[in-house]
């Protein structure tokens, strides 16, 4: 790939990025596609302004925290609003980070595949407080559903436990949580023998390249419905929130930390160009958690066939 520095020889870009190398560290979160766009801004940056860059595992509320703090400098995807309450505290009041404008787009909610959802008329969140709903899928004989709502950790695991008690479901359902390729995978082999399957899903994820999956209908966001905290925000969020409706649009945005624009104002004015789709995000899960790709390689081949765009982020 042709960089930055051999196409703007003597521009004002150049003039104005520190000659020195620097460390960047770039936090990573545990889901497929933030494993991709991580390793591809920080291709990114070292190719085009030479600076060295370094990947940390992180929760959303340690990269947060040490975005904050300097010892970590880029989120490379924050879905919001699932991470609003960190977004509110870092952004909005202590001013420590900065979040783009630009984003793809998203979607979360409940999915059911679509053999389960036509034959046993399962299309409807509100489906899921019948107690045969619950039967189909309950694995371990204990009378309520197996259904699994997330991660452990992940604000939209909160935000599913809260929506479980607003419609009722939690009554019928046993509340899973586990790693997601392992969910996934066990909803893909599930689905191969024919059983039942129900849970979350969101997009852009590569599980509906795996399986036929049909997104449960719910009454439309109604931010009047909508009051959710988090356990950090309140010792009885649980009991204090109500969300008996659809998540509101949702959008995946980079964030990284204000002091970049004082310490590297080249890598904050490309933090500020990058703009992904949802259908990049999309093939990204795909070709790392279904093909197996190497992460390093793809990235490497992702920029050589986006070259332009990739180009585009550090332009003013």
């Amino acid at each position: 790939m042709k960089s930055l520095k051999t196409l703007l020889v003597g521009g004002t870009i150049l003039a104005s990025t520190p000659a020195f190398a620097a460390d960047i560290v770039i936090g990573v979160p545990n889901w497929p596609s933030v494993t991709v766009t991580a390793k591809i801004l920080e291709i990114a940056i070292e190719q085009n302004l030479g600076y060295d860059v370094d990947l940390q595992n992180g929760t959303n509320s340690i990269v947060f925290e040490a975005m904050d703090s300097g010892s970590m400098h880029i989120h490379p995807e924050v879905w919001m609003p699932n991470q609003k309450n960190l977004v509110d505290k870092f952004v909005d009041q202590k001013g420590t980070v900065e979040i783009s404008d630009k984003s793809a787009g998203a979607f979360q909610g409940m999915c059911a595949d679509r053999a389960t959802s036509e034959k046993h008329g399962v299309t409807s969140i509100e489906d899921l407080t019948r107690p045969e709903v619950a039967d189909l899928i309950d694995r371990d004989g204990d009378g309520k559903g197996d259904l699994w709502i997330g991660v452990t950790g992940w604000q939209s695991t909160n935000v599913e436990k809260i929506r479980a008690r607003s419609y009722g479901y939690d009554q019928t359902m046993e509340l899973k949580e586990s790693d997601e390729t392992i969910a996934y995978a066990e909803m893909d082999n599930l689905v191969k023998q024919g059983e039942p399957w129900i849970g979350f899903c969101y997009g852009p994820h590569y599980a509906f390249a795996l399986q036929d999956l049909v997104r449960l209908e719910e009454p439309g966001h109604d931010p009047e419905k909508w009051t959710v905290a988090q356990p950090d925000e309140d010792p009885g969020w649980l009991e204090n929130s109500e969300a008996a409706v659809a998540w509101p649009p949702l959008g995946i945005h980079v964030a990284w930390a204000r002091s970049l624009h004082e310490d590297y104002p080249g890598v904050a004015n490309m933090l500020a160009n990058v703009q992904l789709t949802t259908d990049q995000l999309s093939a990204m899960t795909y070709a790392l958690v279904i093909e197996k790709q190497d992460v390093d390689a793809y990235a490497t081949q992702w920029i050589a066939a986006h070259e332009d765009e990739v180009l585009n982020w550090f332009l003013d």
